[in-house]
């Protein structure tokens, strides 16, 4: 546990996608860093997840994508960032207007990082007299990550074990990481790829298999609770 984890919020744009939710989620989990979100961001982020499940021909696309966003909010349900209104005044410089919620919303909750793919809609010029940063998801997962290897290896062996639909070994793991765009945090997981495919020591002990690297053993019923907020496949 880090006793001075620090808060990100994270953009709607960062948490559509299965994969990146599911890395995202399950270090929180671990408690590398405090996860916080708007209302708005869950709005947008079930949108996109329904367009995506309804464009792959899923017939209950609207019901699974509730179903994702309910699980977020009962898994993190300090998450939860409101009355931020007094925030948005604090938006001059942001290219669209559109994201002056992202914004005000992260400065509601004092985070340091907003986690997001639009870079370029939150300007450092703008951030830096603010005390806060953008980071593209990738960076932040790898910068997380480098944090503590070991422990963040092992949480992210434990959510590659879950993945049931299909099923997924660790080097599959990383080659869906790269095709996602996530090519720092793949390269930086990379020689931790035997400990991904090792997700606690009792699998050690069942497969008879030399996995290298610190596995970790912190799963428990608390980390359970997420994996309901996780899709199973990724997309």
């Amino acid at each position: 546990m880090f006793a001075n984890r620090f808060t990100a919020f994270v953009d709607a744009c960062a948490l559509a996608g299965a994969l990146k939710r599911n890395l995202l989620l399950s270090l929180a989990e671990a408690e590398f860093f405090r996860v916080r979100w708007s209302t708005q961001v869950l709005d947008e982020t079930a949108r996109s997840i329904e367009e995506s499940l309804a464009g792959k021909g899923v017939q209950d696309a609207r019901e699974r994508a509730l179903r994702a966003r309910a699980a977020m909010e009962a898994a993190f349900d300090e998450a939860l960032v409101t009355d931020f209104g007094e925030f948005l005044s604090v938006r001059g410089g942001l290219p669209d207007p559109n994201d002056a919620h992202v914004l005000a919303a992260a400065l509601k909750t004092q985070a340091a990082t907003i986690v997001t793919d639009n870079i370029k809609h939150f300007p450092e010029t703008v951030l830096a007299d603010l005390n806060i940063e953008a980071r593209p998801t990738d960076a932040f997962l790898a910068d997380t990550i480098a944090l503590d290897p070991g422990r963040a290896v092992a949480a992210i062996a434990r959510m590659r074990a879950r993945f049931k639909k299909p099923e997924m070994t660790a080097d599959a793991l990383l080659l869906e990481m790269e095709a996602k765009g996530l090519l720092e945090t793949a390269d930086l997981l990379r020689p931790y790829a035997q400990a991904l495919q090792c997700p606690d020591r009792s699998e050690l002990r069942r497969s008879g298999s030399a996995c290298a690297g610190p596995a970790g053993s912190r799963a428990g019923d608390a980390y359970a609770r997420v994996t309901s907020a996780q899709q199973s496949s990724v997309s």
